[in-house]
């Protein structure tokens, strides 16, 4: 493979493929909810409290487990028709719209359904391919490509001899199923 840089080392550039392969996976994986699920969970979260956009952001992202993160294109337009729609007010505080639900905006939450709640919960939760599993093996290649990058000889040792333990304990579990 060519390098796609300045970098003249091959596992640089082996690294630099690698950022790149991952930086599209990243925006290609998760579940992709449909066009009113923003809207819903915007107003499932601000019964709670109220939030600024980012903190919708986040907390759509914990409650789906990091299954689904919306773009603030997303969340911040969904705020702002809900807003335009008397849902929702918004007030500043410290520079930031926090917004929070209307009494209109809590009779339209009681309505709405989480996204993140509506799989059937009688069916055992099966793991995606591109699950948690997979997530974990993308971070644990960026943080060995960091440190092929930033480390020096005794450090990659010490990085070699955990990857190497751990592809023995990933074939320990594979060979008890």
């Amino acid at each position: 493979m060519a390098p796609t840089s300045r970098s003249t080392h091959p596992a640089e550039a082996m690294w630099e493929a690698f950022d790149q392969f991952k930086a599209g996976f990243d925006k290609r994986v998760g579940t992709r909810m449909g066009r009113g699920d923003v809207r819903s969970a915007v107003l499932v979260l601000l019964v709670d409290k109220p939030m600024h956009g980012y903190q919708v952001i986040r907390e759509i992202e914990e409650h789906t487990e990091g299954r689904w993160k919306p773009s603030a294109g997303s969340v911040y337009p969904t705020l702002q028709l809900l807003a335009d729609e008397g849902l929702v007010t918004a007030a500043m505080d410290n520079d930031r719209k926090i917004y929070s639900l209307t009494d209109e905006g809590r009779e339209a939450a009681a309505d709405a359904t989480a996204p993140w709640s509506t799989e059937d919960a009688s069916e055992p939760k099966e793991p995606s391919r591109v699950g948690a599993m997979s997530k974990a093996g993308f971070d644990l290649a960026q943080a060995v490509a960091e440190a092929a990058r930033g480390c020096d000889a005794e450090q990659q040792d010490q990085v070699t001899k955990v990857l190497k333990d751990a592809r023995r304990k990933v074939y320990s579990i594979l060979a008890k199923g």
